[in-house]
């Protein structure tokens, strides 16, 4: 049964998580992110009442 011979398959897991751990984060923390919001006037909304009717 070649599924219970761990040579192979270790050398795949180490590498798997090499990239995972490794190379994954570099990627994603190389994207740039826009910080600046765009200034908004701060009003509260305004509800109207509602007359249910029944």
């Amino acid at each position: 049964m070649p599924q219970l011979n761990p040579s192979p398959w270790f050398m795949i897991l180490l590498t798997s998580w090499l990239v995972f751990l490794v190379f994954m984060p570099l990627k994603v923390l190389s994207h740039s992110f826009n910080p600046q919001l765009s200034p908004q006037t701060r009003k509260d909304p305004v509800s109207k009442h509602w007359a249910w009717p029944w």
